[in-house]
């Protein structure tokens, strides 16, 4: 990070309310290891390994690139993906950014790597060119997607846990984790159909950027031929390996600076921060409101709390001045109480304005259900969805009391089923049955409202369904999604489906921040 040391004192006294100056022209750096893309900026710390990163709204940062191509004073962008702190999903919208930045400008991307992964080298890879460090001795992890299950019914066992697991959906594995000490069949194929698709993405991705074949990336990755820079070169993944000196006067000579000292970088949250601003022209607003977090009862500030979240929905519906609103999902669902509130006070929405959903990071479980009803739905490809299944799970501890502690209990209840919930005694089969009876009922509620809001038939829905997460990209060929598309693509169709131009529109964030 040689070059941005000056520069990163001038995003600390941004991100800490002070004016931010930029030069009239200069190189737009964006260092991913300094700064976290966020669905929206909550005003409340960020904390990665102790220190408070700054956060930068992922629609702002989008919004920022399209400023820059614009923009005479910036010469061209140079990025540096190692050590990313942001999402997969995320990643996937702001290397979209980045080409249609390349694309309308004509102006160049840089990037330059020193330790790849697989999410920083798919971010990189779409430069006009890659460079890559001669030092030996950077991590290299670029070798593909995995995900990891980790199972711990023996280890309860030895404690005396018994974890008592009641769900609709042979693929809602959840709670497999505390029931089972490997997966289940059908968790198996979910996660190698997820995993596939999600690597399908990235290696396309590259296959294009780099213009080699999607059997040649495979290959590499496969054979273990990504070990040291050159590497990367015999492979056509990278332009050039480069000394610090030499990507010193690479940098100079592309700016057409005299030397690299006369460069001025400026940081890419300093740029945010200067150039993304309200539109003082514009009288009419869409909304998007940010479902970021579990879905949870009540009004917890950092989660999709059903009460006051139905309150942010409520002042939308009633501002004369939105006319049309995006549903911007990052959330893996939650309480059914919960979406139930919030879908309520949504359907009231979507009949008085446009209502458009955009998927992030998860829009799984609950997150599905709040926003299936929407107008239209644009996801990620990489995004996480559907899960539509429902599982309640109760621990129960008397052998651990009994056997492992050496504690007694005894237990006065008024009626058979006083001590249900007491978790010091495992359920009878009339108490299991009537925990199955919710499950299914909610299981049926929610079949039904997405055979409504996708226009399926409910046994299509259960066929798709039985908890069953989706990536986007597969979730588009089954019908539980519209289109391939990013949070600004959302804005755009809601702006488009109230008969606004882009002129006349202000986009507003809810929940206010903090």
């Amino acid at each position: 990070i040689f070059f941005l040391s000056s520069a990163f004192g001038a995003m600390k006294a941004a991100t800490e309310g002070k004016n931010t100056v930029l030069p009239r022209s200069g190189v737009l750096a964006i260092d991913m290891s300094a700064f976290t893309l966020v669905e929206k900026e909550s005003g409340m710390p960020n904390l990665q390994g102790g220190s408070n990163i700054p956060s930068v709204g992922l629609y702002k940062a989008v919004m920022a690139l399209r400023a820059a191509a614009a923009d005479p004073g910036v010469k061209y962008v140079f990025i540096r993906t190692d050590g990313n702190l942001s999402s997969a999903a995320q990643v996937e919208e702001f290397r979209k950014a980045l080409a249609g930045f390349r694309r309308t400008s004509g102006k160049p991307v840089l990037a330059y790597i020193e330790s790849p992964g697989t999410v920083g080298y798919w971010l990189a890879s779409v430069a006009d060119k890659v460079y890559m460090t001669e030092y030996q001795g950077g991590m290299v992890t670029f070798n593909g997607i995995s995900i990891q299950s980790v199972f711990l019914k023996d280890l309860l066992d030895r404690f005396g846990v018994n974890v008592q697991l009641i769900r609709h959906g042979k693929f809602k594995s959840a709670g497999e984790m505390f029931t089972r000490n490997s997966s289940s069949p059908e968790n198996t194929l979910q996660y190698k159909a997820m995993v596939g698709s999600m690597w399908s993405t990235v290696r396309a991705d590259i296959a294009a950027s780099r213009g080699i074949a999607e059997d040649a990336v495979d290959a590499a990755v496969d054979g273990l031929r990504l070990c040291l820079p050159e590497d990367f070169l015999k492979e056509n993944l990278v332009d050039d390996i480069l000394t610090r000196e030499e990507l010193k006067e690479k940098l100079a000579t592309i700016a057409l600076a005299g030397s690299f000292d006369e460069i001025k970088f400026i940081p890419f949250p300093d740029y945010v921060t200067a150039k993304v601003l309200p539109n003082p022209k514009a009288r009419q607003k869409v909304a998007v409101i940010y479902a970021d977090g579990d879905i949870v009862d009540g009004r917890d500030i950092r989660n999709v709390a059903g009460d006051s979240f139905a309150s942010v929905i409520d002042k939308v519906r009633a501002d004369s001045s939105v006319k049309a609103v995006v549903l911007r999902v990052n959330s893996p669902g939650g309480s059914v109480l919960a979406s139930e509130k919030i879908k309520h006070d949504l359907d009231l929405l979507a009949g008085v304005k446009p209502l458009i959903a955009s998927y992030g990071s998860y829009a799984a479980s609950g997150g599905y259900w709040i926003s299936n009803n929407c107008g239209r739905i644009y996801t990620d490809a990489l995004t996480l969805t559907g899960s539509i299944g429902v599982f309640g799970m109760v621990p129960e501890f008397s052998k651990t009391a009994r056997d492992v502690l050496k504690v007694g209990v005894e237990t006065v209840s008024s009626s058979r089923h006083g001590d249900m919930y007491s978790m010091m005694r495992p359920f009878d089969s009339a108490e299991y049955a009537y925990m199955l009876r919710s499950i299914e009922a909610i299981y049926d509620k929610f079949t039904t409202i997405v055979s409504e809001g996708r226009d399926l038939p409910v046994e299509r829905v259960d066929e798709i369904g039985q908890g069953r997460v989706w990536t986007g990209a597969d979730a588009l060929g089954i019908g539980l999604v519209d289109e391939i598309g990013t949070l600004s693509d959302a804005i755009t169709c809601a702006a488009s489906a109230a008969g606004l131009s882009p002129d006349e529109t202000q986009v507003a964030e809810y929940p206010e921040p903090l």
